[in-house]
C-alpha cells in the first residue's frame, strides 16, 4: 500500500493523508500539517479581507458560537 503524502500550504511540509488539516472554499483546497500553519494562514487572510464583506461573515460566525456555547451551558446544568 503507498501512502500518499500532502503538502502544507504555508511551510511546505508534507504530511500523510488523512492527518493535518484540509480547507475546500471557493474553488480551492488548501492543506496545513498543524493548526499553527492553519491559524497563520487565517490571519494573514482577515487582514487582507475588505472590511465590509468580512465584518458581517465574523458577526455571524461570532454568534452562531455564542449560540452554541449558550446551549451547552443549559444542558449541562439540566
Amino acid at each position: 500500500m503507498v501512502k500518499e503524502y500532502l503538502e502544507c500550504s504555508v511551510c511546505g511540509r508534507k504530511f500523510p493523508r488523512g492527518q493535518g488539516i484540509v480547507v475546500s472554499k471557493s474553488g480551492f483546497t488548501l492543506y496545513f500539517h498543524s493548526s499553527k500553519c492553519a491559524s497563520k494562514f487565517l490571519r494573514l487572510l482577515l487582514e487582507r479581507l475588505d472590511e465590509e464583506c468580512a465584518g458581517r461573515s465574523i458577526r455571524e460566525v461570532l454568534e452562531e458560537l455564542e449560540e452554541a456555547r449558550k446551549s451547552r451551558v443549559r444542558e449541562k446544568k439540566i
